[in-house]
């Protein structure tokens, strides 16, 4: 038996093996990537910052969220729009996050809760205590929280957000 023709028949099904593997490894890495990974601190950043609990440094956190979900996939209506659509806060998912631009007087960040305005504010009634009263008698009421945060319609969604003025400047304080 020739030893030069059994040598490439017993390293065919290795190499076979080895690019397999190699081709699963490079998908693996790929999809990875792509996946996004919500920080460990979303929920305490994003949603203190959302219920009014916490200064909103409008340029602090589009690092954030760019750093997180990536870049912003639109800019509308004076913000950032950030999809993250692994996201929860309160025990409700959260598709979408914004953050505003410098156009206006305010800073502000909100945020598209995939549940009813009824749903988002019971979630976070059950999860930190804060309350919301509706601030109208319209058949889409606006609920608000003694800190300033609210919560309205926004189709079969909801939009809950944070407006503040925007505060002097370091030089004028």
């Amino acid at each position: 038996m020739d030893v030069e023709a059994v040598a490439p028949a017993r390293r065919a099904p290795r190499v076979a093996y080895a690019r397999a593997w190699l081709a699963a490894l490079c998908w693996l890495l790929l999809a990875s990537a792509a996946a996004q990974t919500v920080p460990t601190t979303f929920g305490t950043l994003i949603g203190n910052s959302l219920l009014c609990r916490d200064d909103i440094d409008n340029t602090y956190y589009y690092r954030y969220l760019a750093a997180a979900f990536g870049a912003p996939y639109k800019h509308d209506g004076g913000a950032y729009w950030f999809k993250t659509d692994s996201a929860n806060l309160w025990g409700v998912p959260v598709s979408e996050v914004m953050i505003s631009d410098d156009s206006s007087a305010l800073v502000f960040i909100g945020a598209v809760a995939d549940v009813t305005a009824e749903e988002l504010d019971k979630a976070i009634v059950t999860q930190v205590g804060v309350h919301y009263a509706k601030i109208d008698n319209s058949a889409y009421p606006v609920r608000e929280a003694s800190p300033g945060s609210r919560i309205v319609y926004f189709d079969l969604k909801s939009k809950i957000y944070c407006a503040k003025f925007k505060p002097l400047p370091p030089g004028l304080r």
